[in-house]
């Protein structure tokens, strides 16, 4: 068995495409569009792990997608989770869980999915202003 992708439903291709490329950092891989099934399939992965891909399924008839804690969360090891979580403050991205432990946070997509970023090896020292952040909404 082989890990092949993770799909979520998008309601904006541009607002996605802006969030998960432009904020956070993946790299468009591969796009497929189906007239046949009005539908896109865009898919992303981390620079260099382009087998660990997240499918973006934009449906060409609208639909309205709720609930997005339901899905879960996609999950990414990064490198300094403190200069991402600030560089994501700085594009207007709540940080819904911060990481006040050096360690985890949480972030939503503009589709309300769930983005948990784990800070890559040892838990950076705690510091200041995460260690002393509240949570803002849910994730």
């Amino acid at each position: 068995m082989k890990y092949l992708h993770t799909m979520v439903r998008i309601s904006n291709v541009e607002d996605s495409l802006d969030f998960y490329c432009n904020k956070l950092g993946l790299k468009e891989v591969n796009r497929h569009d189906s007239e046949a099934g009005r539908y896109t399939n865009i898919f992303l992965a981390a620079p260099g792990q382009e087998e660990a891909k997240v499918e973006l399924t934009y449906n060409w008839d609208p639909e309205d997608y709720q609930g997005g804690r339901n899905f879960g969360h996609l999950a990414y090891a990064v490198e300094n989770i403190y200069d991402l979580c600030q560089k994501l403050m700085d594009a207007g991205v709540t940080i819904n869980r911060p990481p006040r432990d050096g360690r985890m946070a949480f972030v939503r997509s503009p589709d309300n999915i769930s983005i948990e970023l784990l800070q890559d090896g040892e838990a950076l020292p705690k510091q200041e202003p995460w260690a002393s952040m509240g949570n803002t909404g849910s994730w």
